[in-house]
């Protein structure tokens, strides 16, 4: 195993065990913001994987820029739809709703 990679993999996983400790750190009135803020970071994980992509030069390149392209824009989308659910539940009902459920209550 060369050096590169050790050390490659030694980052990987100190990121790994530092990302759950922050992450399981923060309180679940935070997280809605804290997924807001990762969306926008995944945005720009997009971005490195297209300009990765420029620098391919073999099929093989391309596939896997393509690939991660593709996960990056899964990633976000997801992120969103899942940020968009989170703030749905926080909504105050609709007036027929409460209408309806005050009716149903007597």
């Amino acid at each position: 195993m060369s050096t590169e990679l050790f050390t490659g993999i030694t980052v990987f996983v100190l990121a790994l065990l530092v990302g759950f400790e922050v992450i399981s750190k923060i309180p679940s009135t935070l997280h809605t913001p804290m997924m807001s803020g990762a969306n926008a970071i995944h945005g720009v994980v997009i971005v490195g994987a297209i300009l990765t992509a420029t620098a391919a030069d073999t099929p093989v390149g391309y596939l896997l820029a393509g690939i991660a392209s593709a996960f990056a824009a899964a990633n976000v989308v997801g992120g969103y739809l899942v940020t968009d659910r989170m703030l749905r539940m926080f909504r105050a009902p609709k007036a027929g709703r409460a209408v309806e459920a005050k009716e149903n209550a007597k």
